[in-house]
């Protein structure tokens, strides 16, 4: 898919890896949105980025079970949210025209914490393994419409979120990396999402995007 003058939603935009998807497709001459826009035409591409992480292990320092409202909150944001955005997204893409085989494609975010969950991690870890899941599902159940799905599944990165730390724990962080060894850059998350936009055989795929890196324990 030609990303030149197409509509995109980018969802978390704001900050982060949606901040840099939204200003690379901007610079690729895309029309973009962080919200619904009708006035900007037909929807073609959805890369969403929006979710959160709660530090929760199964049991506390006493031994009391965690909060199973606190559990269903992170799964509600990252798993439902994802797949509420996949539904919404592929209703308003598929009632588009085809342009060159296809009408759009929707990129979720997972995390490497799908498979390499850290103690205290076990919503965030379980909520992102769930998108890992439906991506191959969602991707054949929408190839009759002629829209692709895809997932990138990022590893440590330079986030906001990460910014709250010390530089010290950062560059320890970034040192964890095997190649590069180093933070990843939101704009190379950006990069491999318009990848995925523009190559249509892309498609029912969860890519790592961590230097090589398998999370330890804690």
């Amino acid at each position: 898919m030609d990303t030149s003058g197409i509509s995109a939603v980018v969802t978390g935009g704001a900050s982060g890896l949606g901040l840099a998807t939204a200003r690379r497709l901007v610079t690729s001459r895309a029309r973009v949105v962080l919200h619904a826009a009708e006035e900007l035409g037909a929807l073609r591409a959805v890369v969403h980025c929006a979710g959160r992480g709660l530090t929760m292990r199964v049991l506390d320092k006493e031994g009391t079970a965690s909060s199973l409202a606190d559990y269903a909150s992170i799964v509600t944001l990252n798993l439902v949210g994802s797949f509420n955005v996949l539904r919404l997204a592929a209703e308003r893409i598929a009632a588009t025209e085809p342009v060159e085989g296809e009408r759009g494609a929707i990129v979720l975010t997972a995390s490497v914490a799908a498979w390499e969950g850290q103690i205290g991690q076990i919503p965030y870890a379980s909520s992102k393994a769930g998108v890992v899941g439906m991506t191959l599902v969602a991707a054949r159940d929408l190839a009759s419409r002629q829209i692709r799905v895809a997932t990138i599944a990022p590893g440590l990165f330079d986030t906001p979120l990460l910014a709250r730390l010390s530089e010290e724990v950062r560059a320890s962080l970034g040192r964890s990396v095997p190649h590069p060894s180093r933070l990843g850059s939101p704009d190379e998350y950006a990069a491999l999402a318009q990848h995925i936009l523009e190559n249509p055989m892309i498609n029912g795929e969860t890519i790592r995007l961590d230097g090589a890196i398998r999370m330890a324990p804690r």
